[in-house]
């Protein structure tokens, strides 16, 4: 089973997209991606010094629209350029009748990459994409500039020490990743008192980063792209499409959409995403451009899985010889199997307070009975981020009173079946 990975903000180097604008099309295709961002992707990905390039409204859309011109080639040898099923950026019809899908069972995005996930998985088209990350990069640029913010990479050290040190000092961690990888984020105040009192056995590296992404600070950005994504048609998944939000496999492009928007301002689970590749039985993992990150994280979580970050047009074909060995495809348009639970997480920092009856195997509204977290004298309720009306709780994963952390998943949960 193969699964293909687009990268997130950092990923991004000077020059990386040089060698793609050699291939037939590409330079057409991000120049009709750059009147959509409205920035000059084809300079920003050539030319442009490291300091531009971390320009968030830069970084995003460049990110994304070098990973769906990857992805296409993939499937088209020797892209035309032409704009084929409404997308400017797709050189040709890809398998399955999709615009944007690439050759795979199934596909994942960090952060932003979820935005070129969803055109991989057939979920909309790359043109509204781009429309999409451009409102998301200006949208989270601008939060980010509102208050001092940041973010702090912490590295090694017990996750749940770690998790405990974050959430003492009001931080979030904005970005489970995995392999011995959390990344805190919150106000400069909070980081420097983090910094001053570390958690045991990790390493703190401060990251150059505008502002502390996935956390409350960008609740603005949310609201912005909400309005963006109100005119933009889905469609549900052509293959398996898992969400930063819990690692779940998401079924339907309504969901998709929804969990994308909340996301910018919650915390990133990849180490969730590939706890579901495990479980999938994912044998080989690509990674678009600019890859490395992704890749780097799934050699210590997924012993044995074959992976290439593909960094140049000369990748490509090694690519395809992946493709060709692990690509399964159950079927036309399902697919194969997928998990069928769902994570809820903590909406916030806090003491978590259970709801009066917490049995497991109890059916639960999703809107109501799941607890609350209080924080600062205040109460959140704890509710899912998707619309399902109840749902079976499988296992509860604290206590009540326990400290938790924003993002930290609370209980993990049965969806309804279809037709049930």
């Amino acid at each position: 089973m193969l699964i293909i990975t687009a990268p997130g903000q950092g990923a991004q180097t000077p020059g990386f997209l040089a060698p793609w604008l050699e291939l037939p099309g590409v330079a057409e295709r991000l120049g009709a991606a750059s009147e959509l961002a409205g920035c000059d992707l084809i300079r920003f990905g050539t030319t442009a010094s490291a300091d531009e390039i971390k320009d968030t409204a830069v970084a995003q859309p460049l990110l994304v629209a070098a990973a769906i011109v990857a992805a296409s080639a993939l499937s088209d040898p020797a892209p035309s350029g032409s704009a084929l099923s409404g997308s400017a950026l797709s050189g040709s019809a890809l398998p399955g009748g999709v615009p944007g899908e690439a050759p795979a069972d199934a596909a994942a995005g960090h952060s932003v990459g979820e935005l070129a996930a969803g055109v991989i998985g057939g979920v909309l088209t790359a043109d509204d994409a781009m429309r999409l990350v451009a409102v998301r990069g200006r949208a989270m640029a601008a939060a980010a500039a509102a208050e001092p913010t940041g973010m702090t990479a912490v590295l090694g050290g017990d996750q749940e020490v770690v998790l405990a040190a974050i959430a003492r000092h009001g931080l979030t961690p904005a970005n489970v990743n995995g392999a011995g990888q959390i990344v805190a984020a919150g106000t400069l105040a909070e980081l420097e008192a983090f910094a001053a009192d570390p958690p045991g056995g990790a390493r703190l590296r401060p990251l150059q980063v505008a502002g502390a992404f996935h956390t409350r600070h960008m609740a603005p950005a949310v609201a912005a792209l909400r309005d963006a994504a109100a005119d933009v048609t889905v469609t549900d998944p052509a293959m398996t499409l898992l969400s930063d939000a819990d690692g779940a496999a998401v079924t339907t492009g309504k969901e998709w959409l929804e969990r994308v928007v909340a996301q910018v301002a919650a915390p990133v689970r990849w180490d969730l995403c590939m706890r579901t590749m495990a479980d999938l039985g994912v044998t080989a993992l690509i990674e678009l451009p600019p890859a490395g990150t992704l890749t780097g994280l799934a050699r210590r979580a997924l012993p044995g899985v074959a992976q290439l970050a593909i960094k140049t047009p000369e990748q490509l074909d090694a690519a395809r010889d992946l493709i060709a060995e692990h690509l399964v495809e159950p079927d036309a348009h399902g697919h194969g199997h997928l998990p069928e639970w769902r994570l809820i997480v903590s909406p916030t920092s806090g003491t978590f307070r259970s709801p009066p009856a917490r049995a497991e195997g109890a059916t639960a509204a999703l809107t109501a009975d799941l607890g609350t977290v209080v924080a600062r004298g205040a109460e959140r309720t704890v509710a899912a981020p998707w619309t399902v009306e109840s749902a079976e709780i499988i296992e509860w994963l604290v206590e009540d009173g326990d400290p938790v952390s924003e993002g930290q998943p609370l209980v993990r949960v049965q969806l309804p079946r279809e037709g049930a």
